[in-house]
């Protein structure tokens, strides 16, 4: 239930509208407060040299000229906003219009303008020029030039921000400082989700059993899997004595009726069970950036094969993905990717998860781009530079390993496509150099 209410609010603010709509809202309730105090204090208030002192016709006019302003900018910056999305969707790949869309700058300068235009609306309704029954809300009219100003601070803000934005570095910066939040996220040891063990402690942990008389359960949905609520899946098991096993990663895409967890045993398998397992996973047709390290690295991989097509040719563009994902892996080498294993106080195993491993973020992050680079020399130095800076930081055998298959592997590529001497020679040096940095720890 946790991470489909994650889910959701994330889903949410990621919207375009979301957060305008909320902005909205407040204005309608802050107008309304701001006339009942002007009702409340309308004895008190009169002389105070900062509040407006106009009659009830110059407050029409001032109300009017800014609500009509306000919508008339309002659906300026939505334009600009659809222009800078037409843009990352021609130019770096669909996959960023998210990052757009999830863009605070963005949705708080649309909510802005909005939020200012219904203020002074609902403001002005509440104005009455009859001599009898003269009011002029002198401090809702003061606020909503307040609020005038406000706007256009936040106009020249928009500029800058979308200029900036749709500089394809800026791009690639974001998208990588999203990938570190996730890698972040990764670190073990809550509380409630038990002990963690990258392998069986014992044989015995896992019934012999198990894979021919298990029971999956099965989700007539299909889609990508968004999120997985390990604490939830890890205190069922405790509380009626189970063992499970998670079969797919989040990220992975789940065919209908595919078996996505593992149940042991069978009899204790009852339709209470099958529907608390169910909660906790969500489905989606697309995935996430929630819990899914591999999302951003797609993304930045994504951008760097667009960079490195026919049509668009930057290979500054991808050099500068790779260098993104090389900090990212590096972070990731430092930190304890959660293992498959958990285990409650009792040294009983509750909870198999599908985990991804270092070696696979490699792989995810360099196959596609090694492969789109075979001929350019430039990129083609950078990931063995790259794959260098990795080594440095790394000390488990196979992770070496796994940057040693890769160098490999670029350096075969090279040998196979680069018909320049000299080309060569670079690409011969960077690599002997890795294999010296992997060979000395």
């Amino acid at each position: 239930m946790k991470g489909k209410i994650r889910i959701i609010v994330g889903r949410l603010f990621s919207t375009y509208w979301f957060l305008p709509s909320l902005m909205a809202v407040l204005a309608v309730g802050f107008s309304l407060l701001t006339v009942r105090v002007d009702q409340v204090l309308d004895d008190h208030i009169a002389g105070l040299f900062w509040l407006y002192s106009g009659g009830a016709e110059g407050a029409r006019v001032l109300l009017s000229t800014i609500a009509g302003s306000m919508i008339t900018v309002a659906g300026v910056t939505f334009s600009i906003t659809i222009v800078a999305l037409s843009f990352a969707s021609t130019q770096l790949g669909p996959r960023l219009l998210e990052n757009f869309l999830r863009d605070r700058g963005n949705q708080v300068v649309l909510g802005t303008f909005i939020s200012t235009f219904l203020y002074c609306l609902l403001v002005l309704l509440a104005i009455h020029g009859a001599d009898s029954q003269a009011f002029v809300p002198e401090i809702a009219v003061t606020f909503g030039i307040v609020l005038a100003l406000m706007s256009i601070g936040v106009l020249i803000y928009f500029f800058h921000h979308v200029s900036a934005s749709m500089h394809a570095e800026e791009i690639v910066a974001a998208v990588g400082k999203e990938l570190d939040k996730a890698i972040d996220k990764l670190v073990p040891g809550r509380a409630g989700i038990g002990s963690f063990e990258t392998e069986p402690r014992d044989e015995q942990d896992i019934p012999k059993e198990f894979d021919e008389k298990v029971k999956g359960v099965a989700d007539s949905r299909s889609g990508y899997l968004q999120s997985i609520d390990y604490e939830s899946l890890f205190n069922l098991a405790l509380e009626h004595d189970l063992l499970l096993r998670i079969n797919y990663r989040i990220g992975d895409f789940v065919p209908p009726e595919r078996d996505m967890i593992d149940v042991w045993p069978v009899k204790r398998l009852d339709e209470k069970v099958y529907e608390q397992i169910n909660k906790a996973t969500v489905i989606g047709i697309y995935p996430s950036w929630n819990q899914d390290v591999l999302y951003a690295v797609n993304q930045l991989v994504a951008v760097a094969l667009r960079a490195l097509s026919p049509s668009i040719n930057d290979p500054f563009l991808a050099m500068s993905c790779i260098d993104r994902l090389g900090a990212a892996l590096i972070r990731l080498a430092q930190k304890n990717i959660p293992p498959s294993y958990r285990y409650d106080e009792t040294g009983t195993l509750r909870l198999i998860t599908s985990s991804f491993s270092f070696e696979g973020v490699l792989d995810r992050s360099f196959d596609q781009i090694r492969q789109a680079s075979v001929s350019d020399v430039a990129v083609t130095i950078r990931l063995l530079e790259t794959l260098a800076t990795i080594a440095g930081v790394v000390k488990r055998p196979e992770r070496k390993e796994a940057i040693r298959r890769q160098a490999d592997m670029i350096k075969r590529s090279g040998d196979r496509y680069v018909a320049e001497k000299l080309d060569q020679k670079d690409i011969l040096q960077r690599y002997q150099s890795l294999k010296k940095i992997l060979e000395n720890d």
